[in-house]
């Protein structure tokens, strides 16, 4: 991805969603542009309309933590697009480079697979910047069974998202709720790795074959998806309402841990417990042996 292009583009589209009035300066009758204009932006980040629009065309490189700390005040970023700009600005002074493609099917630490399995009661993932699917307990792989992999790589949340839309939408019953965060999270790590081919190439395969797809990546939008509360329609268990706390690990670079919970004592809480069982009902089915077994052996 073009790293001058990106800053351009998110800079611009931050600034149109800043309106005159939330910073105090008069609007006027006769302005051409939606929010603010670039030399309003470098009044308010005290600093040259040159040297702005020189920033805002991507021209990054060079630029100080400072200076960009004061167009983030000016441009009211949250914590999440502050980092995004920062990052914006480190990718920026980086030369492209060609990494090998990294291996879909990725193998998990021992270490980390065992402190899964160790969360018995409450589905716990690991995801990486990509959305793909990682790794997971029981319980985790049981809450995503729709999230059905391609063969040859691993289960993917944005695919399922736009591309396996019928099923998605019975899944999600906020689904725009899920396709923002998940296009968030793709723009949020193209941020921190523009370089990474696997993520381009996903963001290009989505682009041309879903709208829904390409008007979001168009927004620019990132966040810290940190905590929160999930809806699920599940078609073991039913419906979920589920609160979730994530983590990046701080060994396995790039991983995001995460685990839901349910309210004590709520009928999302009952639901997780069918599907504890539901999960174990599956895992005795795929460990049985097959009927003829003996029979086969024994010819």
């Amino acid at each position: 991805m073009d790293s001058k292009h990106e800053a351009s583009a998110f800079l611009s589209s931050r600034r149109a969603r800043v309106t005159p009035d939330l910073v105090g300066l008069p609007s006027g009758p006769n302005r051409r542009v939606p929010g603010l204009r670039r030399s309003e932006v470098a009044l308010l980040a005290d600093m040259s309309s040159e040297y702005y629009a020189r920033i805002e065309r991507g021209d990054l490189v060079g630029v100080s933590e400072p200076v960009l700390s004061s167009i983030a005040r000016a441009l009211q970023l949250d914590d999440a697009e502050r980092e995004h700009l920062f990052n914006l600005a480190r990718a920026a002074g980086t030369t492209p480079r060609r990494p090998a493609r990294r291996q879909r099917i990725a193998v998990v630490r021992p270490g980390l697979q065992r402190t899964l399995d160790a969360i018995v009661h409450a589905p716990t993932i690991v995801r990486n910047g990509r959305m793909d699917l990682v790794a997971a307990n029981s319980l985790g792989w049981a809450l995503y069974s729709e999230v059905q992999p391609r063969v040859g790589e691993l289960p993917n949340f944005a695919r399922f998202t736009f591309l396996d839309r019928a099923r998605a939408e019975q899944f999600y019953p906020d689904w725009d709720g899920a396709a923002d965060v998940a296009v968030a999270i793709l723009r949020t790590e193209a941020g921190r790795d523009p370089h990474d081919r696997d993520l381009h190439d996903l963001v290009g395969e989505l682009s041309t074959v879903s709208d829904d797809f390409r008007s979001r990546w168009g927004r620019h939008d990132v966040r810290n998806h940190a905590e929160g509360v999930k809806t699920f329609h599940h078609p073991a268990v039913g419906d979920l309402s589920l609160t979730y706390e994530t983590a990046d690990l701080s060994i396995d670079r790039r991983l995001n841990l995460c685990i839901y919970t349910a309210e004590p004592a709520s009928e999302t809480e009952q639901a997780l417990r069918l599907l504890e069982s539901w999960a174990a009902t599956r895992r005795t089915s795929d460990a049985a042996p097959a009927a003829n077994d003996d029979e086969v052996v024994a010819h």
